[in-house]
């Protein structure tokens, strides 16, 4: 019967199932990220890993239709990651660590171990990758290794009698094994009584009040009306998408005190070593206080310190006169107005047109 080849990197090794890695395998499925994001049966058993472990994973090599291996490290059991033969040089990769192990990168050198066997011993072309929306680890693992994140398919993947929305990628024979894209970071900022961090699933009740704000409504005409706790979870699962795409970056502009949220500034659109474009909203709490003047100000010396920018620009409509003091407070010079140009709550409006230059700011400063 085929079995699974060992192969090995010096801190990893592929090997086939034993019967002791039993163990591991119940202890992995324990886990709750691996009942959330797997379809591993709940409740899952010993007698189940022994199952897996002893009949599954090497009938697969006997079929020929999943190359599956157990990973070890340091003499332990690690994980279990494999090929699913497809047919015609085409295979879905799959994996799955022990918790003892996340964090590390024990997952990414296996991974790049089955990978370039799969492409030279097993003739593979194309790998295909998926992952249920919102799984960021794996995402953000398979974007390490060079799959290109090609598409979101509603209601695709299987877990126990539902059907999943699914990210999808793939990875080629001759695509590098690096990043296809950047990944941005959002670093937590502290800086002018403000501190500035990532937007987390524990705004959303906030982002609902700050949306569905009449003013809120009245200036940002693409906003959903009426304006939900789910779209406010659909925003924040937006903002990790626009970082893991690398079209841009959003952060939460929190008193340090509490860390309620009071405020997001965002990038977008930028073009390195030119441009970027800012952007911003405001919670009612935070008006009349100064405070997105303040922020705004410290997402412009970012731009320009930290992406190194030569230029910033901003869009409001004409008639939003709060945004547009912003602007003139913070140094930005009124260069034109496009007709028509913004989306409102009412309607088309005209827009104006902000920038400043990286000279202008230092000299302002």
């Amino acid at each position: 019967m085929p079995a699974a080849p060992t192969l090995t990197d010096g801190l990893v090794t592929l090997r086939a199932h034993r019967p002791d890695d039993a163990q591991g395998s119940y202890e992995q499925c324990q886990d709750p990220g691996s009942r959330r994001w797997t379809t591993v049966p709940v409740p899952y058993s010993l007698a189940d890993a022994e199952t897996f472990v002893g009949r599954v994973m090497p009938a697969g090599w006997e079929n020929d239709s999943e190359w599956g291996f157990a990973v070890e490290h340091e003499g332990r059991y690690a994980g279990t990651i494999s090929l699913r033969n497809e047919g015609s040089g085409r295979a879905e990769v799959a994996y799955g660590s022990h918790p003892a192990v996340r964090g590390t990168d024990v997952m990414e050198c296996a991974l790049r171990l089955l990978l370039d066997w799969g492409f030279e011993s097993q003739g593979l072309r194309t790998v295909i990758w998926w992952a249920h929306a919102g799984n960021w680890p794996s995402r953000r693992l398979a974007w390490k290794l060079g799959f290109r994140v090609e598409g979101t398919v509603r209601q695709w993947q299987p877990q126990r009698g539902e059907l999943i929305t699914s990210w999808v990628g793939t990875l080629l024979r001759d695509d590098p094994r690096s990043p296809a894209t950047p990944w941005l970071d959002c670093p937590v900022i502290e800086r002018d009584g403000l501190r500035l961090r990532p937007v987390e699933p524990r705004d959303a009740e906030r982002i609902v009040e700050a949306s569905a704000d009449e003013r809120t409504q009245r200036w940002l005409g693409h906003l959903p009306t009426p304006y939900t706790l789910s779209d406010a979870h659909a925003y924040v699962e937006a903002r990790s998408e626009m970082r893991a795409n690398g079209s841009g970056v959003t952060w939460a502009v929190v008193d340090p005190a509490d860390d309620l949220i009071l405020a997001t500034v965002l990038y977008f659109g930028h073009r390195p070593g030119l441009e970027c474009e800012l952007g911003y909203w405001t919670h009612p709490e935070a008006r009349g206080r100064g405070l997105m003047t303040r922020a705004f100000r410290v997402l412009m010396e970012y731009a320009f310190d930290e992406l190194e920018v030569r230029r910033v620009k901003a869009f409001v409509a004409v008639g939003n006169t709060a945004s547009r003091h912003l602007m003139e407070a913070n140094g930005l010079s009124l260069y034109g107005v496009e007709r028509l140009g913004a989306t409102t709550g009412t309607g088309p409006e005209d827009m104006a047109l902000y920038d400043m230059t990286v000279e202008e700011f230092n000299a302002a400063r």
